[in-house]
């Protein structure tokens, strides 16, 4: 299939051992081709295209596709790919490890970090959902000036000028910082005016109290809007602004530190045609896309389970009528007495059942079942 978008992998130390070339192998291929072999959990990493019997295996070749590519140039390797974690280079878990601490997986790098390890203390597992290492934050440098809205508050969000780090503060001139006032005091305004008709406008069955609410509404937006000026602003906002900008032109900090990112909030990151070219750039396009991260691969494992479970009794009886389902609940718990007792026989007798046997059953099950039908009758006529 080629790089698969994002897999579970496993590193085989017996078929590429320390000092070799790094290599993957997918799930599959760690039950088929390596499993007497002693193995490194790697969880899931993306776009990852499975190496097992290509070159880098000098003595093997891969049962489930034998023709493979020499290499897989579009694969990323690192320290992982050896059984060894985070800045400390440890394995996982670590015999001489004594402080118990969790492993953190970084959505950029994919490397996995002690939680002492990040120039941080992280927050309680259940308040995050995503994690980017010290490296990863230095590389795209960008995500400071998202960290102080979006990032957990309590780690992240860095807005005092005590808090050890550099402040970055794009400069603004007077105009536009007026306008934000101007702004901000419509909106107080606003919002006053909201309250006090609320009050005064209490809800009624009357079909003229609601008209002359929504006559009192449109005025009041009529007042403060006048038509030319709510065509111009309509038409400003459809102009595409990058949020990135916007965030850069306010005062944020840049610390050492790694962060920690809630649900969601890749949705509110900048996809102007500027922001996406930068995302090119720093090879991490997949920070756009919600469903690279780990929860949403897991979410779709635990739904193809589910659809795998899935009854099919069930499913034929949620398309049916009530009166269908009543009638064939009614002849499947039929079958299933009838069945049961007939086994039952070849089990105390200590005799195979044969296909003759099974073939009789239900050929027996069908006359009575016609019997049944034509003594009862069960619609009225």
């Amino acid at each position: 299939q080629g790089a698969v978008k994002r897999q579970a992998l496993y590193a085989c130390s017996t078929c590429t051992p320390p000092g070799g070339e790094p290599a993957g192998i997918c799930l599959a291929c760690s039950y088929e081709c390596h499993g007497t072999h002693r193995l490194f959990e790697l969880y899931t990493k993306r776009n990852f295209r499975c190496d097992c019997g290509n070159s880098k295996f000098k003595n093997l070749q891969c049962k489930l596709l034998p023709e493979k590519g020499k290499v897989n140039s579009g694969n990323k390797y690192n320290d992982n790919f050896y059984g060894l974690y985070c800045t400390c280079k440890r394995p996982y878990p670590d015999p001489e490890d004594e402080v118990p601490d969790e492993m953190i997986q970084c959505i950029v790098c994919e490397d996995w970090f002690h939680g002492r390890h990040l120039g941080a203390v992280p927050p309680e597992s259940g308040d995050f959902h995503e994690m980017v290492c010290q490296a990863c934050m230095k590389h795209c440098h960008f995500l400071w000036a998202y960290a102080s809205q979006l990032a957990v508050p309590a780690l992240t969000k860095v807005n005092s000028l005590e808090d050890e780090g550099i402040v970055l503060k794009a400069e603004e001139s007077e105009e536009p910082k007026k306008e934000i006032k101007k702004e901000s005091g419509v909106e107080h305004q606003e919002t006053k005016e909201e309250k006090q008709t609320e009050q005064f406008n209490e809800p009624s069955t009357s079909s003229g109290s609601h008209f002359l609410s929504i006559y009192g509404h449109c005025s009041k937006f009529l007042q403060k809007f006048p038509v030319e000026t709510a065509k111009t602003s309509f038409t400003k906002s459809e102009e595409t602004v990058c949020k990135l900008k916007e965030l850069q032109s306010k005062q944020f900090l840049k610390k050492d530190t790694a962060t920690f990112w809630p649900s969601n909030w890749r949705s509110k990151l900048c996809t102007c045609e500027d922001c996406l070219k930068m995302y090119s750039e720093l090879e991490v396009q997949f920070l756009t896309d919600e469903c690279d991260t780990v929860l949403a691969y897991e979410n779709k494992g635990t739904s193809d389970q589910e659809t795998e479970r899935r009854d099919p009794l069930m499913d034929t009886l949620n398309s049916m009528n009530r009166v269908q389902q009543v009638e064939l609940i009614c002849e499947y718990n039929d079958l299933k007495t009838e069945l049961t007792d007939y086994l039952r026989r070849f089990a105390d007798e200590g005799t195979v059942v044969k296909r003759e046997d099974i073939q009789h059953f239900f050929e027996e099950f069908q006359s009575r079942k016609r019997r049944r039908t034509n003594r009862m009758q069960y619609y009225c006529s």
